[in-house]
């Protein structure tokens, strides 16, 4: 189920978001670096002017302790995040409130405000950040105004316009460094999606796999010994020799069964396509097999010059003759049946043709189906390329024509 998007983003850092980040590290790096050069310029400017104030001793004192709280508060957040990952906010008020006591003693220290900016802006959420930067830089612009030699526009006018720039800026980064998180949240989550959604088409595509293969195998030798029994059964009294004839013809079908569970177990070819038999002999040998088993005279005809089809589109013929012939067994009743291969240059076609009662295509179900077999045919050739064509008309019988493109084998 998708997850819901955030509403917005965030401009702080979030949980975990800075936590063993290097990028973050390096910008903390940089920021606490600025902080001290600055915080150090100012004090060595105050103490060139004012060395003998009484208020020297807490300006050094301040100043030594902002220079340790600003990279420890950092080193924290870096090296011993939260267990919610958020930042600590007491270290950016202290920090706050130490240099707020600082610039009300020495106006010169003012200008250490912009890392503080940056600091608040990625430590808060924009709604107490932009206050606390607002308030920031009202107080510098009070500490220019309080410095000695008169008002100065443009030290009145300069932090205003460096605090929105750098608001401004890092909001703008900020919101996008969010949506680039949102959208590959997203392209993690679909992708995700995408291979749960293949690995249920694979299992859905191997079980209709596996079903086309049972009824095209197991099923049909089933249902052909069935017949056979049933007809031994019948004649046992009357025509013992037969009865036993066809009980011998029900154990080779169960024994070709048995090899080609086998085979299906460790999912290789038809065993009548095995050793590198061509397909059309594997035709002829199905229709002699059908003709003795069943007693249907079924016939095998070779049009064209065979041409080398890959093991896949061999497989498919030879299954879609198999059911093919299932069908007019069980449902035709016909006195005959004809295999027709034709290789046509740009494709092959198999024919499987009955005399028996035949169907109206129309009325025999969705898609025409008469029996089962028809749907599985016909997924077999859709993996091919191919198509599968039903005519019949009652009373006159019916042809299943399967054709593949040459240019998909």
């Amino acid at each position: 189920m998708p997850q819901p998007r955030p509403a917005g983003p965030a401009v702080g850092p979030g949980p975990g978001r800075d936590a063993g980040d290097p990028d973050a590290g390096r910008l903390a790096l940089l920021l606490d670096s600025a902080f001290v050069v600055l915080l150090a310029a100012a004090l060595n400017r105050y103490l060139t002017h004012h060395s003998g104030s009484s208020q020297a001793p807490w300006v050094i004192g301040l100043s030594a302790a902002l220079a340790v709280a600003q990279p420890a508060g950092s080193w924290l957040d870096h090296h011993r995040p939260t267990p919610t990952g958020r930042r600590r906010r007491w270290p950016l008020a202290l920090v706050v409130v130490l240099w707020v006591v600082l610039v009300l003693l020495a106006p010169s220290f003012a200008w250490c405000a912009v890392p503080l900016v940056y600091t608040a802006l990625r430590a808060l959420p924009a709604k107490a950040a932009i206050p606390l930067v607002g308030a920031l830089t009202v107080l510098v612009v009070i500490a220019e105004v309080r410095l000695p030699g008169g008002v100065d526009a443009t030290l009145v006018l300069l932090p205003p316009a460096v605090a929105a720039l750098a608001t401004g800026v890092f909001l703008f980064m900020a919101r996008q460094a969010a949506r680039q998180r949102a959208l590959i949240t997203d392209l993690v989550r679909t992708r995700r999606e995408l291979a749960a959604t293949e690995r249920r088409e694979g299992t859905l595509a191997e079980r209709e796999r596996l079903a086309m293969e049972i009824h095209d195998t197991l099923a049909q030798g089933l249902s052909s010994q069935q017949m056979l029994l049933q007809a031994a059964e019948r004649t046992w009294d009357a025509d013992p020799t037969t009865a036993r004839s066809h009980v011998r013809t029900a154990a080779e079908v169960a024994a070709r069964n048995l090899a080609e569970a086998r085979r299906f177990v460790h999912d290789l070819a038809p065993a009548e396509l095995a050793d590198g038999r061509a397909l059309d002999r594997a035709l002829a040998s199905l229709a002699g097999r059908e003709s003795a088993e069943s007693g249907l005279p079924v016939r095998f005809h070779l049009d064209g010059t065979p041409v080398p089809l890959p093991a896949a589109a061999q497989s498919a013929l030879l299954r879609i003759a198999q059911g093919a012939l299932a069908n007019v067994r069980e449902h035709a009743g016909a006195s005959a049946a004809a295999i027709t291969l034709s290789f046509l240059g740009d494709q092959v076609v198999l024919d499987i043709a009955d005399d028996g009662q035949g169907f109206a295509p129309d009325a025999a179900g969705p898609g025409g189906v008469r029996g089962h077999g028809l749907p599985a045919m016909r997924a077999r050739l859709r993996q091919l390329g191919g198509t599968l064509t039903v005519e019949s008309t009652p009373g006159e019988g019916t042809v299943v024509s399967a054709a593949i493109p040459l240019e998909h084998r």
